[in-house]
């Protein structure tokens, strides 16, 4: 099985790796962090699997279509996990940094998961098969002013994957969107509120790869935090929108 993983150095893209890494198993990973990449790829292959490991920013589209098409190449993609992603709240405040911040996180979170999966998704289309992971959360629910610009990049891939798995379904290709919870990650370490249903990375890979294997459409966890915030995105608007603003606040 040949899987390629982004953002794969840290919290849910180095446990899915993990979880992943096994004998006949090629294990495409790419990050922006050299020493901790190196890091997984050495426990990965500890396990038994190949790994091909990249430095990259899903933000370089270029480096990205070139990198993904020669992998492509050598080992037919079978599963690709559109997973880096960046936090932070964005466009919290009327500044100019904060703004500047808002299009940081959308050129990784919106762009980056678009530069991930176009080199592929023809290439899948063509041979009949394949499978695309895109990383949502469930942040991406509803807008929320604690969070304007990262609710919105995760509403984008939300929306996009699921309007793909649609459209790639007579390809043969299958597309699953992931919206997790608070998982145990970088991201989170910077978050000073309380999170509840807080999980650890490796479980949280656990149960996405569950949900891939029976290639469920949308994959949202834990449960009880799933239909709460579901609940909360189909209140009226005046509802929602005042218990939005008692929400807690990303960090930049």
């Amino acid at each position: 099985m040949n899987i390629v993983i982004t953002g794969a150095s840290s919290g849910i893209g180095e446990a899915l790796a993990l979880h992943y890494a096994a004998s006949g198993v090629v294990l495409g990973l790419t990050g922006r962090d050299e020493a901790r990449l190196k890091a997984v790829a050495s426990n990965a292959e500890a396990k038994g699997a190949k790994t091909i490991v990249r430095v990259l920013d899903v933000a370089d589209r270029a480096g990205m279509a070139a990198w993904l098409e020669g992998f492509d190449n050598a080992y037919p993609i079978d599963l690709l996990v559109a997973n880096a992603g960046v936090g932070g709240g964005g466009a919290q405040e009327p500044t100019a940094q904060s703004m500047q911040a808002a299009g940081d996180m959308f050129a990784t979170n919106i762009n980056g998961v678009c530069n991930t999966i176009d080199p592929v998704l023809p290439r899948m289309a063509a041979r009949g098969g394949g499978q695309v992971a895109m990383m949502a959360s469930l942040a991406g629910y509803r807008g929320l002013s604690g969070a304007p610009a990262y609710a919105a990049s995760k509403g984008f891939v939300k929306l996009y994957g699921e309007g793909l798995r649609g459209s790639m379904a007579k390809y043969g290709v299958r597309v699953n969107v992931i919206c997790p919870g608070f998982v145990a990650s970088r991201i989170t370490a910077k978050n000073n509120f309380r999170m509840p249903f807080f999980m650890e990375a490796d479980r949280a890979a656990a149960v996405i790869a569950r949900g891939l294997q029976k290639n469920r459409a949308r994959i949202a966890f834990p449960a009880p935090m799933a239909f709460a915030v579901w609940f909360f995105a189909a209140l009226p608007v005046c509802v929602s929108e005042w218990i939005a603003r008692a929400l807690p606040q990303k960090v930049n």
